[in-house]
């Protein structure tokens, strides 16, 4: 010990300096390694408990969404975030936020009416049905956007633009954007983006329509020429052409503004006598021949011919019959679901109260 007493009183002041130090850190270590164990423990703990929490909100999604069949504001938006299926079509995902937003835009009104219109009951038959007939909607849609993606058919930002633009003044009204985008909120439930959305698509698909059914445009031409060859003459295109279309009177004067697809817009165009040439319905749904028989500064009689587009139908019906559309939710059929599809082309709020 004297020795060791001896070696340590012959140090230089650096080498005290340094062997303090290392007494210093070695007192240390004492804490430092049971403090970095407690830091990893925490680490690992957050980490396990957010992968807990995330596989629960997962669990708890899609249980919200595929058992619970649930359509509220959250799990709409979360939809519009995240891409999750609600079907696959031909091999094709169907969006579940189309799904939920074609069935809001059908049940918003209904529900705002229920307190003092329609019982409970009622009110989830309703539910029932339009969940089906959204889903329907959905799938068609996405049908339409496989099929235009194998045409090479695009609708641009601006065609939507113009299109938002022509349902401000749909009726002869000039409305301001903020007070039509609160008519499509109270009426529809959607907002500005989600309503272009429900454009976006009407658009497309009706692109689809004209370039595959080439039997309707075929109609078309015939009537054309049936219309030129018999001076407009309505009643000899009906005898030659029979079911192939869809004939109409108006029976007196209507309003000009009417919300018929755009015949009456069209006729107040025309001079009496006068037939229009072909155009497309602004339901999308085929084209439109109009003869005007009376008009005055605010109503308009006239007559018309449709050539219904039926391709469309015909193929979605065929993927139907052959299983080729696959739907990750269970909803029942009402019995009414085939007499009473909505389509987002006609989801105007001019259709609905105001």
């Amino acid at each position: 010990m004297a020795l060791l007493k001896k070696k340590s009183t012959n140090l230089t002041e650096q080498e005290k300096v340094e062997e303090r130090r290392e007494e210093v850190l070695a007192k240390g270590r004492k804490f430092k390694y049971p403090l970095q164990w407690t830091k990893h423990r925490v680490v690992v703990n957050t980490i396990l408990i957010a992968i807990i929490i995330f596989a629960m909100l997962i669990v708890g999604g899609w249980l919200a969404l595929y058992r619970l069949n649930m359509t509220n504001d959250l799990l709409f938006r979360v939809t519009e975030i995240i891409p999750t299926p609600v079907a696959k079509v031909d091999g094709e995902n169907a969006k579940f936020s189309d799904y939920l937003m074609f069935y809001r835009s059908s049940i918003t009104s209904i529900e705002r009416q229920s307190g003092s219109q329609l019982d409970e009951g009622s009110v989830d038959e309703l539910r029932a049905e339009y969940k089906r007939l959204a889903l329907i909607e959905a799938e068609k849609y996405t049908y339409a956007v496989k099929l235009a993606k194998e045409q090479g058919i695009e609708v641009s930002d601006e065609e939507v633009a113009t299109e938002f633009d022509r349902h401000l003044k749909v009726g002869g009204v000039d409305r301001s954007e903020e007070s039509f985008l609160k008519i499509v909120k109270d009426n529809f439930g959607l907002d500005k983006s989600e309503y272009e959305r429900m454009l976006y698509l009407s658009l497309l698909r009706s692109k689809v329509e004209i370039a595959i059914d080439k039997n309707a445009n075929k109609i078309a031409d015939e009537v054309e020429k049936l219309l030129k060859e018999n001076n407009n003459d309505y009643s000899k295109v009906v005898e030659a052409l029979g079911e192939k279309i869809q004939y109409e009177e108006t029976g007196g004067l209507v309003d000009s503004k009417n919300i018929d697809g755009g015949r009456a817009t069209e006729a107040m165009k025309l001079e009496p006598e006068a037939s229009s040439g072909k155009f497309i319905s602004m339901n999308g749904d085929g084209y439109y021949f109009v003869k005007l028989i009376k008009k005055t500064d605010t109503e308009v009689n006239f007559i018309s011919i449709k050539v219904p587009f039926t391709e469309f139908e015909k193929r979605f019906e065929t993927l139907q019959n052959e299983g080729k559309i696959t739907e990750y939710i269970t909803i029942s059929s009402p019995n009414s679901v085939e007499d009473s599809q909505p389509a987002p082309e006609n989801t105007n709020p001019d259709t609905e109260e105001q």
